[in-house]
C-alpha cells in the first residue's frame, strides 16, 4: 500500500470510530427527514469518493479512443 491509500484508510476508520450510531441516529430524528437524506446522501458520497480513490480512481476505463 502506498502512503496515500494507508492515510485514506486512516482517516476513513477515524471517522468509522468517531460517528457512534446512536448519537447519529439520535440527532437524524431530531433534525427531522430531510436532514436524514441529506446525511445518508453525503455519507454514502464520501465512501463512494474513498473507495474510488483507494482502488486508483482511473474513472473506468477509455472513452472513444483506439487502443494498438
Amino acid at each position: 500500500m502506498t502512503t496515500s491509500r494507508l492515510s485514506l484508510l486512516f482517516i476513513f476508520a477515524m471517522l468509522a470510530s468517531t460517528l457512534t450510531g446512536c448519537s447519529v441516529a439520535g440527532d437524524i430524528f431530531k433534525g427531522g427527514l430531510w436532514i436524514g437524506v441529506i446525511g445518508v446522501f453525503l455519507v454514502v458520497l464520501v465512501i463512494w469518493w474513498l473507495v474510488t480513490k483507494m482502488g486508483g480512481g482511473s474513472g473506468g476505463g477509455t472513452t472513444g479512443g483506439t487502443s494498438v
